[in-house]
């Protein structure tokens, strides 16, 4: 793509600052309008936005490892623009977003959770017993929240309009497009969408997928390198500012060139002075409970984290990067085993993010006992496991840097029982590994029967954005009703994973974490997994589904499922 020229940079911010108050006063059902002609639009591209995806990362259209295209694509944007499109009909008919009765509890610490899914009988149908909750902030009170839900469209006709720049990242398709559908839709902001270099072949579609909103002036879709970015970021008339990519660019964009930043830093003297939220990646732990699993059992998790790494190239800000074991679990050297099985007959993925390649080398020469799966080749690194790893050794790269890569690390730590050692794998967690955007804690059903409350306190103690109980955090990213983000705390200085939340289309103000829950194990088995023979079929359909939900299309996708 051409990148776009200064002069019509500056050309859009104005078009856009001139349409900014429109937007933020537009009536309801003239958004519920615009939410259903994208929705037309965004399947009437999802086949090119896949298509285009694959070819250039690698992979066959037609074969189950594209479903993971289907599904971070097209799937995740029909879900949100229609989860959107609920929540707006609600707004109208009731103010504001519905939740169901009965669906709020209280910790016994008083903190305010929200289960938000399963929205209904179609969800529970197909999802699997799956179940999610946001976490309010600590002094959240239900009626606080249900005031603040929402809280743009409490008198929208006095809203008074901003302009947002969305700095988009170049590893999923749908980054993009659903972080302008929050600053649009939750945050009430017209966008402009600067594309990523590495996947700025998706913005065509993107561009297809919303088109009633570019048609209508409340979306631009710019193009090219760090230039434009910079003076898309510095501009006058950009008023705010969210970021999906790496700490490193975000401290530039604070704090100045690297040289500069330290002292920047020390002087509370930021280059930049506008408003900026950011989601920024994670070393993601894999926290396995100790217990007595089955062969299906093991079998099911290796798989589960495998899929967590291969996924995408592990181009992913959620992609597992370190496996907390107890180093007295009986089957441990059994379960890490089968994760290094299942990942030697995955085929190596072209390492596309430009850079990937060095930060594997970074590793191995951190690691020499590194265990490569498979021959490196052209253009791809092997999946390579680093087991092991002396969890003392608190520097050590797995923990301290995210690798972007097919690498895959282990660290097991002492502990007198499984009980001491449920409490110190969940400090190690927090205190040791860079970032807090998502983890997975792992534990069978007797592990959280007998642990009880304790095991809920567990996981209130876990400084994640999103903690997957037996499920990828990645899920949490995919509902959409749900929130992706960093766990709140986080400072321009210090800013590891971001600042701010995405998605939650419930539109919550103040929420401190997403939980996913899920069965110990599934069946049959998820469609995104590594393993499905079938993935691609399902995710199609999926997206039938998703596009308009039906008992009706139920029996196609189950049938395709069990395929796998």
């Amino acid at each position: 793509m051409e990148p776009t020229p200064i002069d019509r940079l500056d050309a859009i911010v104005a078009e856009l600052q001139a349409k900014k108050d429109e937007w933020a006063t537009l009536p309801i059902p003239q958004r519920l309008d615009l939410l259903r002609r994208c929705l037309e639009h965004a399947m009437a591209a999802a086949e090119g936005l896949v298509r285009a995806s694959c070819k250039h990362k690698g992979i066959a259209f037609d074969a189950p490892v594209s479903a993971e295209e289907w599904l971070a694509g097209p799937v995740v944007i029909v879900r949100n623009l229609r989860l959107l499109h609920e929540s707006l009909s609600q707004i109208r008919d009731h103010g504001r977003p519905q939740l169901r009765p009965g669906s709020s509890r209280r910790r016994a610490d008083g903190q305010l959770v929200v289960e938000v899914f399963p929205q209904g009988f179609l969800d529970k149908l197909l999802f699997a017993k799956l179940r999610a909750e946001i976490w309010m902030q600590p002094g959240e009170t239900e009626a606080s929240m249900l005031e603040s839900m929402a809280w743009v469209y409490r008198d929208l006709a006095s809203q008074k309009g901003k302009v947002a720049l969305v700095l988009g990242a170049g590893n999923v398709s749908s980054i993009g497009p659903m972080d302008v559908l929050y600053k649009l839709f939750v945050e009430n902001q017209v966008c402009v969408l600067k594309m990523n270099p590495v996947n700025e072949y998706t913005g065509p579609h993107v561009e297809a997928s919303l088109k009633p909103l570019v048609d209508a002036g409340y979306l631009q879709v710019v193009y090219g390198g760090a230039d434009v970015g910079a003076h898309l970021v510095h501009h006058a008339g950009v008023d705010e500012i969210h970021i999906t990519g790496s700490d490193a660019v975000h401290d530039i964009i604070v704090w100045g060139p690297p040289g500069e930043q330290a002292e920047n830093k020390a002087n509370n003297a930021p280059k930049l002075t506008k408003p900026i939220t950011s989601e920024l990646g994670c070393v993601t732990p894999v926290i396995v409970l100790p217990g007595n699993w089955s062969e299906k059992e093991l079998q099911y998790h290796a798989e589960n984290v495998a899929t967590m790494v291969a996924n995408n190239a592990s181009h992913n800000c959620n992609a597992a990067k370190t496996i907390l074991t107890w180093k007295g679990w009986a089957q441990r050297e059994s379960f890490l085993a089968r994760i290094q099985e299942i990942l030697s007959s995955v085929p190596p993925r072209v390492t596309y993010y430009p850079g990937s390649d060095k930060k594997y080398d970074g590793f191995l020469e951190a690691h020499p006992e590194a265990k490569a799966l498979a021959s490196r080749g052209e253009g791809k690194v092997p999946w390579t496991a680093i087991f092991g790893v002396d969890a003392q050794n608190a520097d050590d790269v797995v923990f301290t840097r995210e690798a972007w890569c097919g690498v895959i690390a282990e660290a097991a730590l002492e502990a007198k029982d499984e009980d001491e050692y449920a409490s110190a794998v969940v400090d190690f967690a927090n205190d040791k590994l860079w970032g807090t955007l998502s983890c997975v804690l792992v534990a069978d059903p007797a592990t959280q029967r007998r642990l009880g409350a304790g095991f809920d306190d567990l996981v209130a103690r876990l400084r994640y954005g999103t903690v997957g109980v037996n499920a990828w955090g990645a899920l949490s990213y995919a509902f959409a009703i749900t929130t992706w983000g960093a766990f709140p705390g986080h400072s321009l200085d210090d800013i590891r994973s971001g600042i701010g939340v995405v998605h939650n289309t419930l539109m919550f103000k103040n929420p401190q974490k997403t939980v996913i829950w899920a069965p110990f194990t599934i069946a049959p088995k998820p469609p995104f997994f590594v393993t499905h023979r079938n993935g691609h079929q399902v995710a199609k359909k999926m997206l039938q589904f998703e596009y308009s939900p039906s008992f009706w299309k139920f029996p196609g996708i189950a049938i395709s499922a069990l395929g796998g």
